[in-house]
Parts: C-alpha cells; structure tokens; sequence
C-alpha cells in the first residue's frame, strides 16, 4: 500500500540522507580526492586524514566538529568564483557518476505522490547543493558552514546537522518555511547509516538502505524496510 500524499490535510514528508544513500559514496572524500587533483591539496595526506576521520564515523566516536573544521579548511583562501567554477566541475564529474541507479527514480516516485522531499545531510551545503540538484530535490537541510565577507571561515554554524542534530535541524527548517512541526512524526526517512538512528527512531516510516552491519541488525529487530538503491529494481515507495 503505497504511502498516502496527505495526512490530515497535510503532504507528506520524505526526508533522505545523502552520502552512501542517493549518493553511491561519500561526497567529502570525492571532494578532498578532487581538490588534490587540482593541485590544491596533498593527496597522499588527504587521503591518510580523511580515512582516520572515516574509521571513526563508521565506529560511531566521530568528533563531528572537528571534522567539519576538517573538511571546509580548504576552502578557505580559495575565491569565491574559484570555488564554484570548481564545484561545476565536481558535480559534472564526480557527483553525477556516484548518483545510486535507483535514486532517481525513487525520488520521481515519491515526487509523483505529490510528496514533500528533502535530504538531510551531514555533508555542508555548498558540496551538498549540486547533489540535491542532480537527484531533483529542491529542499536541502545540511550542515551551514560560516562565511566572513563572503568567504569561508572554516567553521561550521551553530547547527550541526549529525546524529540527533539532525532532528534539531529538520525542526528549524519546518519552522523557517512555516511547515507544521507535525510533519516530522509522519514523516519517512532513508538511510545507510547507523549515527542516523535517532532520526530513523524519530519518523513513522524509517527505511534501511544499503545500510551499513549495525543498522542491517537494528533494522531487522525493528521490522524496518532494508532495500538497496545500487540495484535499481529494489527501489519502493511502500513502506
């Protein structure tokens, strides 16, 4: 029985994580592997730094602050106009290859059922914008990085949008675009990972997808739907 588009009078929220979900990889270490392609940074030291930060995300200990700090430290210096001729670059090439074969064409389904969808990631705006635009979803709720007369700072906003962070930050943009605050309790929500728990336990209608072995186990207790987007013949929208 497919999902309803309204309940109560209200549409339907669908909310989606990014890295490992819609996107088949993770959209920093594809940044960090770009940006030392361009000569901008070490890529030997970059891949070594971002693998540590990696094992600890998936060990589920990752200090999300200091990663954040990690992560928009290259950007700072770089001009804006720099920036975003390279970000092109980035989507066209890196983004577009690593979209998961069946996002698309689930977002389309639930966009279809007249559905509202959103990715809620940890991964900040301005990487997580391009990938929002290639899987047509138009609201991005993601971690905000601070900007000094118009350049990045190399720090992260006050929200960071990880963990239960995430729930703080779908509450702040149901209340900045006069969403109702209901919204969330019926809300589905897709993703890979386990430090996503408490927004999966926070939604009606959580979904495993491609999850990673801890969320696989939680998932089956739970009788959550575990799907796969890599292969596009599992995609749903019935759960």
């Amino acid at each position: 029985m497919p999902l309803s588009s309204v309940v109560n009078g209200e549409p339907r929220l669908v909310l989606f994580d990014l890295d490992h979900t819609l996107l088949a990889a993770d959209t920093n270490s594809l940044w960090l592997g770009f940006l030392a392609e361009q000569g901008y940074l070490d890529k030997e030291r970059i891949n070594r730094e971002q693998q540590r930060w990696y094992q600890d995300y998936v060990n589920g200990c990752l200090d999300f602050s200091a990663y954040m700090r990690f992560q928009l430290q290259p950007l700072c210096g770089i001009p804006q106009r720099t920036l975003l001729t390279l970000r092109e670059l980035f989507s066209e090439n890196k983004l577009a290859p690593h979209i998961a074969s069946g996002a698309t064409d689930l977002v389309r389904a639930h966009h279809h059922q007249g559905h509202i969808c959103a990715i809620v990631t940890a991964t900040h705006h301005f990487l997580a914008e391009p990938a929002a635009k290639l899987v047509n979803i138009k609201h991005l709720i993601a971690t905000e990085a601070q900007q000094t007369d118009g350049s990045f700072s190399g720090y992260p906003g006050k929200t960071l949008c990880f963990g239960a962070g995430k729930i703080t930050a779908v509450e702040q943009w149901l209340k900045q675009s006069g969403l109702s605050a209901a919204l969330l309790n019926r809300a589905s929500f897709y993703s890979d990972s386990s430090n996503d728990l408490p927004l999966l336990k926070r939604v009606a209608h959580p979904v495993a997808v491609d999850p990673d072995v801890r969320l696989r186990s939680i998932a089956t207790q739970h009788g959550w739907p575990i799907i796969s987007l890599r292969l596009r013949s599992s995609t749903m929208i019935n759960c």
